[in-house]
């Protein structure tokens, strides 16, 4: 019988294997284009990043409606709503010296006790996802869509749902998004257009935001950082039931480090590990408990024997294979 400890060391070896897949695209010449682009993207701040996933969860890049257009070379679809954030803006203020500490400008010459100093204040701005532009495409890495299915993709749909923290819906969804989870909601919505393996991928990916990240007002981490534990959780997961994400996962996480090299990765890695053991663990045990119900004994040459016994050995070859 498999212990815990023998799904966890698997799981090491699955993340080790999933960072020396990424390491080899961030040596890439196509990754470096990638990152030329992305750095002309603003990274934002926590408090607005929380903003952007309230009202657009789905939402993957955003920009200002003229950024679109002179960086990039796309333009707002005719009828978009803007997604509002804060942005920082400077004015001017006359105060008495006496009311000052360290923020002095210069004095103002139409008094002696007047000093004029430059303030920090903040203004809401709106900005847009990639998914309500059109226009030029933007360099890929290689995140291409997964197609086909794969034995047991059904039934592990079936459990994943099952053990979801929030309600599943399968829907159509606009734009390039193919799944999101709504923290205002308590919701996970995926594509139903998707290949049942790229549905089941990104069911995974979305329950771990639900299990990780659904407290977002107290969130310390950023987008990027949700989205690496997020696909890289979907991979090991996936991997551990025969499913490969690969060609699709790596590419998707070495979008979201762009300009962090490994760094944001290996900072994340231990939730991953910790987070992906619980969900295999847990879907084994569903998976056995379902076929013990639906076959309670079994013969052997010496009698009947419980099923349970079977169930053990069958669970253990999926958390290790």
């Amino acid at each position: 019988m498999k212990t815990e400890q023998n799904t966890t060391s698997y799981v090491k070896e699955l993340t080790n294997t999933l960072e020396e897949g990424i390491a080899e695209l961030f040596e890439s010449d196509r990754y470096r284009k990638y990152l030329t682009t992305m750095s002309k993207f603003h990274h934002y701040s926590i408090n607005n990043s929380i903003l952007i996933a309230l009202q657009k969860p789905e939402a993957t890049l955003v920009a200002g409606y003229r950024a679109w257009e002179v960086k990039f070379g796309r333009h707002v679809k005719k009828g978009e709503k803007a997604i509002r954030i804060f942005s920082p803006m400077k004015f001017q203020s006359k105060e008495k010296q006496e009311d000052l500490s360290n923020e002095i400008d210069k004095p103002n010459e139409e008094s002696e006790d007047t000093l004029r100093v430059i303030r920090t204040g903040f203004r809401t701005a709106g900005v847009f996802d990639i998914s309500q532009t059109e226009g030029k495409a933007l360099p890929s890495i290689g995140v291409t869509s997964l197609t086909g299915t794969a034995e047991g993709c059904e039934e592990l749909t079936s459990e994943l749902i099952a053990l979801s923290p929030v309600p599943v819906m399968f829907t159509e969804i606009t734009g390039d998004a193919n799944g999101y989870f709504s923290s205002e909601e308590q919701l996970i919505v995926v594509k139903d257009s998707l290949s049942e393996i790229h549905r089941l991928k990104t069911l995974i990916h979305e329950i771990s935001h639900a299990k990780l990240h659904s407290n977002i007002d107290e969130l310390t981490i950023d987008r990027q950082t949700m989205e690496v534990e997020a696909e890289s959780i979907a991979y090991v997961v996936s991997q551990s039931f025969g499913i490969d994400t690969s060609e699709y996962s790596f590419g998707y996480i070495a979008a979201w480090s762009s300009g962090r090299e490994m760094k944001e990765l290996k900072m994340s890695l231990e939730t991953i590990r910790i987070t992906a053991s619980g969900m295999i663990d847990e879907l084994n045990e569903r998976l056995g408990i379902k076929e013990q119900i639906e076959n309670p004994t079994i013969e052997s040459e010496t009698g009947v024997v419980p099923k349970q016994e079977k169930n053990r050995k069958i669970s253990d070859e999926r958390a290790v294979r």
